[in-house]
């Protein structure tokens, strides 16, 4: 069997009003000021408690708002065996 490693690099241009926080396990993640908190390791989660279940959005506007701050992307895939 072999180990999938994904590195996922995005630049973004964000509001200042924006904070970085880390949830109680240590996970950084985005508190936007709206009261929801953005996580957007693989595709952009939200929550209204960062220690409650995320979920994605049906707000296409919201979701492409977000996608519109990408400056860069850069992805990378890589096998590891063991």
């Amino acid at each position: 069997m072999k180990k999938l490693n994904v590195t996922i690099k995005l630049e973004m241009s964000v509001p200042d009003d924006w904070e970085l926080v880390e949830t109680s396990e240590g996970t950084p993640v985005l508190k936007l000021p709206n009261g929801q908190f953005l996580d957007i390791a693989i595709e952009p989660l939200f929550a209204s408690d960062p220690e409650e279940t995320w979920t994605s959005t049906e707000d296409e506007d919201a979701l492409n708002d977000i996608l519109d701050m990408v400056e860069t992307e850069e992805v990378v895939y890589e096998f590891v065996t063991h």
